[in-house]
């Protein structure tokens, strides 16, 4: 990627400490403008909490019908309970340099963007009493109070996206920019899926990683700083097209990887509201 000024990236302890009470005060903003798109994530099954009355059908127990409200009509009606199996959501970012790279100070870094996400969706999870997890740590969260504890920790998160000790069953979000090789994407779902754990990708790239936007001659540096040389490209709208075939390629390859292990894949570029990919996270997630 491009070489970009040192006050363009910041480490990801430093910049999620400095800014965390605006971080969760954005994060509670962008949930609370998608909250009146989400369906209701409520339905039918065992516990004790009313939900819903609805018409009696040939093959219902007896016992279930409510004769008092039956008792105001001509029809017969069953009182439903509402299914109260709360779900676990295992949530992960990739703490990759390449993940605090951004191409303008107009745009935030990638990894402050997945942040925003995983404390929004977050905060819809624990409001529709689901446990939230963070890859790495010994506890789900539980309840709406739990949302400053989840920012605290998110410095904690593992490595890598592994955690023996997620439940089967549950389902996992993993941010990241997935710019490895397919084959180290690959063995990570592969790992989760054998756990019993379906999930989502959702690749956070800057606009820059997409379209290439620049001209003329430009030196590309590894913004790890790592020991591969420096790419110097004499004319960098030369190559446009050809990095655009191996971008599709490359997510061509996380969405069919993703599909061979039951999850789903999906893209978010950081110059692009947040509301749209947090409603798309949601559904993803809602019980079948």
């Amino acid at each position: 990627m491009a070489r970009v000024p040192a006050s363009l990236t910041v480490p990801w302890a430093e910049q999620l400490g400095a800014g965390l009470p605006p971080l969760l005060v954005e994060a509670e903003r962008v949930a609370a403008t998608v909250m009146p798109g989400i369906h209701g994530r409520r339905r039918a099954g065992p516990g004790e909490a009313f939900w819903q009355f609805r018409a009696y059908v040939p093959g219902d127990q007896v016992s279930r019908i409510d004769w008092r409200q039956s008792g105001k009509s001509d029809r017969l009606f069953v009182r439903e309970t509402e299914w109260e199996a709360a779900q676990t959501v295992a949530l992960w970012i990739a703490a990759t340099p390449g993940m605090e790279w951004r191409s303008s100070k107009e745009v935030p870094s990638k990894s402050l963007r997945a942040q925003l996400l995983l404390l929004a969706l977050s905060s819809l999870l624990l409001r529709g009493g689901e446990r939230v997890r963070l890859f790495g740590l010994p506890r789900p969260f539980a309840g709406r109070g739990a949302l400053p504890a989840i920012a605290e920790s998110m410095p904690r998160l593992a490595a890598r996206p592994e955690d023996q000790r997620i439940a089967r069953h549950a389902r996992a979000v993993l941010f990241g920019d997935f710019w490895d090789p397919l084959e180290e994407t690959r063995k990570a779902i592969a790992a989760l899926a054998a756990q019993g754990v379906r999930g989502h990708l959702l690749q956070v790239l800057d606009p820059a990683e997409e379209t290439l936007p620049y001209s003329g001659r430009i030196r590309f540096e590894d913004v790890a700083g790592a020991s591969s040389p420096a790419a110097l490209v004499p004319r960098v709208e030369a190559v446009r097209e050809v990095y655009a075939e191996r971008l599709a390629r490359h997510r061509a390859g996380l969405g069919a990887l993703a599909q061979s292990a039951g999850w789903s894949f999906a893209t978010h570029r950081t110059d692009q509201p947040p509301e749209a990919a947090l409603l798309a996270l949601h559904q993803v997630l809602a019980p079948a």
